[in-house]
């Protein structure tokens, strides 16, 4: 599976070193313990259904928003 990590805007050195770890993130379970994880704790603000298969993700982080692709 190939995973993108897509930076938009100005972000930190340090913000994108610690945010290269969602590229390892497979379920939404696994995003929701990182999130929680870290400290502030991101959390989940908003869930988009783009179809019955696709799910959008938003996720408050220190540097920004997240989003999270699900299938």
């Amino acid at each position: 599976m190939t995973r993108e990590l897509r930076i938009v805007g100005a972000v930190p050195a340090e913000g994108i070193v610690r945010l290269g770890s969602v590229t390892e993130l497979d379920t939404l379970e696994e995003v929701l313990h990182w999130g929680h994880a870290q400290q502030p704790p991101c959390d989940v603000i908003d869930v988009i259904v783009q179809d019955e298969f696709t799910h959008d993700v938003l996720v408050r982080a220190p540097a920004g928003y997240l989003c999270f692709d699900t299938t």
